[in-house]
C-alpha cells in the first residue's frame, strides 16, 4: 500500500457502528457481543500478539513506487512514473475501565521524478470514540475524513485487508486514476444488553463524496448518503446469535444536472456462530426495498418516472484472528450509494484478506475484492454498469522494534465502459519499496 500498509491502515474510512456493550479486547460470559451484520465495524488485521491499547504511537514512512498508469491515457496510450511518497503519522489509543479513545493524523507527501504537476499533498484523520454509560449500555461515534489524488490512497486500496461484514457500508470501489477527491465518514450507535441474552442497538451513519475540479472526472459525480438502521440480537447459547434489524438509507448522487435520489427500506434476519471469540461466521438476508427518483432528461426534455422495486439482500461473512494469522472473507448484495456514479447501484461485492506472521520478524499479507455495480432504474445504465478487480500483495521485514521494510505489488482493474475517465485506462499495476520507522510510547503507569 502507499506509503505502508502499517500506516495507512489505521486510517480506516468504513463507517462505525454499534459497538459490543464491554469495552475491551475480551468480553465475559454475560456480556453479549455485537454480530458483524449489525456491528459495521471492519473485521481487525492484527494477529492477537500484536494488539496493544494505551499507547502513544507515531512514525513516518518513505515510499519509493513504479506505476505504469501514473496519468492517465496519454494518446491512447498509458504514462508511466516514478513517484517518491513521505508520510508521517501520529495516533493515540487510550483505554479506560469505561472509555476508549483512538485518534490518529497522517499526512502525506508524494513527488513524481517526471511528471511534476501530479505532485500532491494528502489528509487522512480519524477519530474513534467508545463510551460505556452503564456495565451493559455503549455509545460510540466516529468520523474519518480523507483528502487525496492518489488511486493508491482509496480506502479499498489503502487499508490492507479492510474487511467487514456490515450489511450497511460505504461504496468506494470506483476509483478514478488521478484526481484531487474528498471523502467524509461518520456514524453515532448506542447498545443495550437489557437482558441476560438479549441486545438492541441503533446507529445512525453519513458519507460525503466531493470532486473539486468536475474536469478531472468525466462521467463521475460527487454524492451523499444518511442511513440509520434498529436492531435486536439474540443469543440462543454462547456461541449462537440471531437477530433482526431495520434499516434506512437515502443515497444522493449530483450529476451534471439535477440530483437523483433513492430511498431504501430493508427488514434482514442474521445469524452469527462464535466457536471462539476470536471466530465468527455470520450471514443476513431479507427484502430490500427501493424508491428512486430520477433528474429529467434535459436533451429529450421529460422527466422519467419513479422507479419502485422490491428486490433481495444478502451477505456472509468469516473472521478468524489467530496468535499469528488473520483471515477475513465477506460477500454481499445490496443497494447501495454509487461511489461516484450517477445514482445508487445494486452492489455485489466480495473482499478477502490474508495476514500471516511467518518469523518472528517477518509478515506477508494478502488482499483483494470484487465489486460489481449495476445502477438502479436508469436509461443509462446498461452502459453505466461495470466492475472493479483489485488486489495487493506484500511482505514486511522487521528490524529492530522500530525499522520496517515493505515490498508489493498491486493490480487494479475497472472496467466502466461509458466513464470516460475510466474506460480510456482500466489497468493500473504497481511495485513498491517502502522503510518506516515507528515508535510506541505506554500512557499512564
Amino acid at each position: 500500500m502507499l506509503p505502508a500498509a502499517t500506516l495507512w491502515s489505521q486510517v480506516d474510512n468504513t463507517p462505525a457502528a454499534p459497538v459490543p456493550a464491554l469495552v475491551g479486547p475480551e468480553s465475559t460470559s454475560d456480556q453479549m457481543l455485537t454480530p458483524p451484520p449489525v456491528s459495521g465495524q471492519s473485521f481487525p488485521t492484527s494477529s492477537t500478539s500484536e494488539e496493544r491499547s494505551n499507547y502513544l504511537r507515531g512514525g513516518m514512512a518513505f515510499t519509493s513506487a513504479y506505476t505504469d498508469n501514473a496519468l492517465g491515457s496519454v494518446n491512447g496510450h498509458p504514462v508511466s512514473d516514478v513517484s517518491y511518497s513521505v508520510a508521517p503519522f501520529i495516533a493515540l489509543d487510550e483505554t479506560t475501565p469505561r472509555l476508549h479513545v483512538v485518534s490518529t493524523y497522517a499526512p502525506g507527501f508524494t513527488f513524481y521524478q517526471r511528471e511534476s504537476s501530479l505532485n500532491e499533498t494528502d489528509q487522512n484523520a480519524s477519530i474513534n470514540f467508545q463510551y460505556r454509560l452503564s456495565p451493559h449500555v455503549t455509545f460510540s461515534a466516529r468520523d474519518g475524513f480523507q483528502k487525496s489524488s492518489n488511486v493508491f490512497n482509496q480506502p479499498d486500496l489503502g487499508s490492507a485487508g479492510a474487511v467487514s461484514g456490515g450489511t450497511q457500508e460505504a461504496n468506494f470501489s470506483v476509483i478514478a486514476p488521478i484526481a484531487d477527491r474528498l471523502s467524509n465518514t461518520g456514524n453515532v450507535g448506542i447498545t443495550s444488553q437489557f437482558a441476560a441474552n438479549g441486545m438492541v442497538g441503533a446507529s445512525g451513519t453519513f458519507t460525503n463524496l466531493h470532486y473539486p475540479d468536475q474536469a478531472e472526472v468525466p462521467g463521475l459525480s460527487d454524492s451523499s448518503s444518511q442511513a440509520g438502521s434498529v436492531f435486536y440480537s439474540l443469543r440462543l447459547s454462547k456461541m449462537h446469535y440471531i437477530g433482526v434489524t431495520y434499516e434506512y438509507q437515502r443515497l444522493l448522487s449530483y450529476p451534471t444536472e439535477g440530483q437523483n435520489e433513492t430511498q431504501t427500506h430493508a427488514i434482514l434476519l442474521f445469524y452469527t456462530l462464535y466457536p471462539t471469540s476470536r471466530f465468527s461466521v455470520s450471514f443476513f438476508g431479507g427484502p430490500q426495498y427501493s424508491d428512486t427518483v430520477q433528474p429529467p432528461l434535459p436533451s429529450l426534455q421529460i422527466q422519467l418516472p419513479a422507479a419502485r422495486a422490491w428486490t433481495p439482500a444478502a451477505g456472509a461473512s468469516l473472521s478468524w484472528q489467530a496468535r499469528l494469522t488473520n483471515i477475513a472473507v465477506s460477500y454481499s448484495h445490496i443497494i447501495s450509494g454509487g461511489g461516484g456514479l450517477i445514482g445508487a447501484v445494486h452492489m455485489d461485492s466480495a473482499s478477502a484478506s490474508v495476514r500471516q506472521q511467518m518469523t518472528r520478524s517477518l509478515s506477508g499479507s494478502l488482499a483483494g475484492g470484487y465489486v460489481q455495480n449495476d445502477v438502479l432504474a436508469s436509461v443509462l445504465a446498461g452502459n453505466i454498469n461495470g466492475h472493479t478487480v483489485s488486489g495487493t500483495a506484500s511482505l514486511q521485514q522487521e528490524f529492530g522494534q522500530h525499522i520496517n521494510l515493505q515490498l508489493g505489488y498491486t493490480r487494479l482493474h475497472q472496467d466502466y465502459s461509458s466513464v470516460a475517465v475510466l474506460a480510456a485506462t482500466p489497468n493500473t499495476n504497481r511495485e513498491f519499496v517502502s522503510i518506516s520507522y515507528q515508535f510506541s510510547r505506554p500512557l499512564g503507569r
